[in-house]
């Protein structure tokens, strides 16, 4: 079994679980050679080269996908826009937060991911910049749903592994969030504080907000798929 792996902070939970809770060294192996950004992980799982990975959330409608996912409600402090009304600039390792901009009619530059943290953080104290998560709670009352584990085959294995991490998903040892703190340039507490943001279990509130973006990006989607196609 191939599966995606996406290297950002908001899944650390869910890799120290494969880690510890996943004993087929093949399975290890390589879900550790599949790595990348999102969108790079969303083309290696449409074209089928990886059987199982966090999808982002517009292309998720038509899959087989669990109720795992990557979840915020309110602020999420990794997907932002830098304000400018004269650009409209995507992240190229971004495509839901790309349509979430224009669903939420933002202009600037989105930036996603250990780099949006690191702006954030060192540009605390400003103000252009706007967390587009925070945003959608502003003016919907849902959470955003960012991605969504989903599958082709393993289909047992992958309801396992879903089963499993809803009962032990918390648990990380202060030696990998201090690994993580010299990688991202984080300090532990702002590691542990961003985490707090990040729900991983799709709720009936979740279903909404997600069912409600799709319907909202649809006019946008077409677009993003074309742009898409062309970066295959």
């Amino acid at each position: 079994m191939k599966f995606g792996k996406i290297e950002y902070l908001n899944l650390l939970p869910f890799r120290v679980f494969l880690e510890r809770k996943i004993s087929n060294s093949q399975f290890h192996k390589v879900s550790k050679r599949l790595r990348g950004v999102p969108s790079q992980i969303n083309r290696a799982f449409l074209t089928k080269k990886v059987d199982s990975a966090f999808i982002s959330s517009i292309h998720s409608k038509n899959l087989r996908c669990t109720n795992l996912g990557i979840i915020a409600k309110g602020e999420v402090q990794s997907v932002l826009i830098i304000k400018d009304n004269l650009i409209n600039e995507n992240d190229k390792s971004s495509e839901t937060s790309n349509v979430l901009a224009k669903v939420l009619a933002q202009n600037g530059k989105v930036i996603i991911g250990d780099p949006a943290l690191k702006y954030r953080t060192k540009n605390k104290n400003s103000s252009n910049f706007i967390d587009l998560s925070e945003l959608w709670f502003e003016k919907y009352k849902l959470p955003f749903v960012f991605a969504r584990l989903c599958f082709h085959g393993s289909g047992n294995l992958i309801k396992k592994i879903e089963a499993n991490f809803k009962k032990d998903s918390g648990w990380i040892p202060n030696y990998i969030i201090e690994s993580e703190s010299k990688r991202s340039g984080l300090n532990k507490n702002e590691i542990i504080n961003y985490l707090s943001k990040i729900n991983y279990f799709c709720d009936w509130k979740s279903r909404r907000g997600l069912e409600l973006f799709l319907s909202l990006a649809s006019n946008h989607y077409k677009t993003s798929k074309v742009l898409y196609q062309q970066t295959e």
